[in-house]
């Protein structure tokens, strides 16, 4: 341990490239954006990025900050998306519009995948969301479990007025956090959804003021970590569970994973 009068030397990024920068300390990990200079606009290299993030996540992780530098957590899709050359050594979405189905479904699944780690049941994801999150940077906030926001938050789905839909998994949490009507109003506009709104809606946990958002989030991420880590789990595997499940089968869920619970409370289980 370090003296008082000694430096801390923080550990090296576990990644740091494309616009992503992984650390990792002790039960919390934070996955930062790190291209505020364009407002963290999104690319496949970003996407990847964001998988391989996820894949070197350690066990010892419980809980999963997603930050942003800059004034805005996301504007979206990097514009360079849209011209006819797209991005260097990646497809234009005229390469891929001219691709075969199976083609065409296996890049945007590969796209996905920076976007479905976030939820999974041995960690708690936590968004910190600042300034715009519109399109791709909506989708990244919605796939986390929870949201903080500063009140200054501009939400925005807009991937439909550019004759596009929202694929990168956002439409599943979109509806489950919003409903159907309100999630189809936000898409079909695209407008702006901002932090009043967004804590009422149930889009974010709470808002707060942009100088008190690291706190905020600190603060939440400490409260999750109080608890035991397997009971968190649990619970966790319920709630992500019971849309699916009726009443009776979700009855039967809790039994089970309260079962698992107190044979391991009493040292006897596997």
């Amino acid at each position: 341990m370090a003296s008082p009068d000694q430096d801390v030397v923080p550990e090296a990024p576990a990644l740091d490239k494309d616009g992503v920068r992984l650390t990792v300390d002790d039960a919390i990990a934070t996955v930062t954006l790190t291209n505020p200079a364009k407002r963290n606009a999104q690319s496949p290299a970003l996407w990847r990025a964001l998988a391989e993030a996820g894949r070197l996540l350690p066990g010892s992780v419980r809980v999963v900050v997603l930050r942003a530098e800059g004034k805005s957590f996301s504007a979206g899709l990097d514009r360079q998306a849209f011209t006819p050359e797209g991005f260097d050594g990646e497809p234009s979405f005229i390469d891929l519009a001219r691709g075969s189905d199976a083609e065409l479904d296996a890049t945007i699944a590969e796209y996905q995948e920076g976007f479905t780690w976030w939820r999974r049941s041995d960690i708690v994801s936590i968004a910190a969301v600042q300034g715009h999150a519109i399109g791709a940077g909506f989708q990244l906030a919605l796939a986390c479990d929870l949201r903080v926001v500063a009140d200054d938050v501009q939400f925005a789905m807009r991937e439909t007025s550019l004759g596009l839909v929202p694929d990168l998994t956002g439409t599943h949490p979109l509806v489950g956090l919003v409903g159907y009507a309100r999630a189809l109003e936000i898409c079909a506009t695209g407008r702006f959804v901002l932090a009043e709104e967004a804590v009422s809606t149930g889009l974010a946990n709470v808002a707060v003021p942009s100088d008190q958002l690291e706190d905020a989030v600190r603060d939440l991420a400490g409260a999750v970590l109080a608890a035991p880590r397997d009971a968190v789990i649990e619970t966790k595997a319920l709630l992500r569970g019971a849309d699916g499940r009726s009443y009776e089968d979700q009855r039967a869920a809790e039994r089970a994973a309260q079962a698992r619970r107190l044979r391991d409370l009493a040292g006897v289980g596997e």
